[in-house]
């Protein structure tokens, strides 16, 4: 597994808007009493705790060691595990298999994908809202003039699929796709004047990794003065999302 590059505490401080914009999720997912759910990418487990509020038996999975300690600790008499989704072991089988802004970390996505099917019962379902074709990208765009400019790589390791993309590849592990939905939600960022500075912290740091620290307040700068025309307004920083919401079953 990976190195964890979480801060759970920055996470639940300064970007819970990613939770709480997929609460409208859960929806979709309809949760029953007895149901038993697996949330993919749990992070802090705010998610997984309105789906236990429904009566669901609900078991919480993420990688990131941080999220998951603090998973436990915002939420300890609910289950969550240390897991990578491309390839992990849980006892039984699922209803649903849930999953709100996680799945645009994994760029195998089939491997994902194979592994959620095999945790689903016949009739499971799969509901699920990623980043999506298109998804931050002024602020990629931005930042990697910017970085490109100073001499460096400015790669990322987001996966942001298209509709069809996703939903062949669902297909191709026998989901009968229900609902695919690619649409637009600019997101205000949580801190008036460091909300851009705080979200490339959180979740942009691989276009960094090549950067001297020493270098990095400088461009994280550049990179503001570059985006402010358009992702400034009223006082706030702005993130342009795009969100790939799907339902799906197995038959």
């Amino acid at each position: 597994m990976a190195a964890d590059v979480w801060d759970s505490s920055l996470y639940d401080d300064r970007h819970s808007f990613v939770w709480k914009a997929g609460s409208d999720l859960l929806g979709l997912l309809d949760p029953q009493p007895g149901e038993r759910i697996l949330d993919v990418g749990c992070g802090t487990g705010h998610l997984t705790a309105q789906i236990a509020e429904k009566g669901a038996d609900v078991v919480g999975l993420d990688a990131s060691l941080s999220m998951v300690a603090q998973a436990r600790q915002n939420f300890p008499k609910l289950k969550f595990q240390l897991a990578d989704v491309r390839d992990f072991q849980v006892d039984g089988l699922f209803d649903a298999v849930f999953s709100n802004a996680a799945l645009h970390w994994v760029r195998e996505a089939e491997s994902a994908i194979g592994s959620m099917a095999r945790v689903l019962k016949p009739g499971g379902r799969l509901v699920l809202e990623m980043g999506g074709q298109g998804n931050i990208a002024r602020v990629m765009a931005g930042t990697e003039a910017v970085l490109r400019g100073a001499g460096y790589r400015a790669e990322h390791t987001w996966y942001f699929p298209s509709i069809g993309e996703y939903a062949s590849l669902l297909e191709k592990h026998g989901f009968l796709v229900r609902l695919a939905q690619n649409f637009g939600r600019w997101t205000q960022l949580e801190h008036p004047e460091r909300g851009l500075r705080e979200w490339l912290e959180m979740f942009g740091g691989a276009y960094f990794e090549d950067v001297p620290k020493d270098r990095r307040d400088g461009l994280v700068r550049a990179i503001e003065e570059r985006l402010r025309p358009e992702l400034w307004c009223d006082g706030s920083w702005f993130a342009d999302y795009r969100r790939l919401r799907v339902v799906a079953e197995r038959p």
